[in-house]
């Protein structure tokens, strides 16, 4: 760590007036880097995990705290066991999905991807299309959904 001090003389005696410390730059995680276009190609892991029809392969795209608020569900997801329950049946329709609009932000260990997608669902031929909201934290080596 490094550390400062202010130090005053009061009353004949010197007193610490303010002091400050704090890590090492070569110690601190300045986060994993990451483009927009990466970004972006977050959801194709996401998509290609949907396409194995798996619901345990899709919420491994979750990260430990993710929450899932599904587009074609109104009941919100804060787990994994919850997580995969919903793709059960999800995954049923043989959804592959495809951006149409996207938004991207991205700060330190996390990145956001939002705007407007649209699901073919293979089972039907059915479209459903829909706004996303996607934030990424990087997690155990990987970036998982949040």
């Amino acid at each position: 760590a490094r550390y400062t001090y202010n130090y005053v003389k009061e009353n004949g005696v010197w007193k610490i007036q303010h002091h400050h410390s704090s890590i090492m730059p070569e110690g601190m995680d300045l986060g994993k880097p990451i483009t927009e276009d990466e970004v972006r190609g977050l959801f194709s892991l996401w998509n290609n995990a949907l396409a194995t029809e798996d619901p345990t392969q899709v919420a491994k795209r979750y990260a430990k705290a993710g929450v899932l608020l599904p587009t074609v569900s109104d009941t919100p997801r804060t787990d994994e066991a919850s997580i995969t329950d919903y793709f059960v049946n999800f995954l049923k329709l043989k959804p592959q999905g495809e951006i149409l609009e996207s938004y991207v932000t991205i700060g330190n260990n996390w990145c956001q991807d939002v705007g407007i997608y649209e699901f073919t669902m293979g089972a039907t031929g059915k479209k459903v299309r829909g706004r996303y909201s996607f934030v990424y934290v990087y997690e155990d080596g990987e970036w998982k959904i949040n």
